[in-house]
């Protein structure tokens, strides 16, 4: 039935600031990028070595969401990286910080979290 996961939908609260980190930060591309008119609404589709994973999104006055690793609902992102080490001295130098670097019990792979510009928790996770 399910052939894989289409995209993400993500809604910032600072459309510029959100788009210049996963674009500049994370380093995603932009595909396509479009203003709503009758939504005051940007919508902005990212892709990770050309493949289209992220819809951002922007709208008026939008809620504000618990985003905790561990409250209910969406967990996190993750993205696979390879040297942690090296990405977390980047977003460092960035003023992106990142949360002490674990060890999965279960891989003995290397892990750690960060926060996008809403606090939405994305994880990255050396492969």
């Amino acid at each position: 039935m399910l052939k894989k996961v289409h995209h993400i939908a993500i809604i910032c609260s600072n459309y510029e600031v959100s788009k210049r980190f996963y674009t500049k930060i994370l380093g995603l591309t932009i595909i396509q990028e479009v203003y709503r008119k009758e939504r005051d609404s940007y919508k902005c589709d990212l892709a990770l070595n050309n493949q289209y994973i992220i819809e951002l999104f922007s709208f008026p006055n939008p809620p504000k969401r618990v985003s905790n690793p561990e409250a209910c609902g969406l967990r996190h992102l993750a993205f696979s990286v390879e040297n942690i080490n090296e990405v977390v001295l980047f977003l460092e130098s960035q003023n992106i910080k990142a949360e002490p670097i674990r060890i999965d019990e279960f891989t003995g792979k290397k892990f750690t979290f960060i926060s996008d510009p809403d606090f939405l928790p994305i994880e990255l996770y050396e492969d």
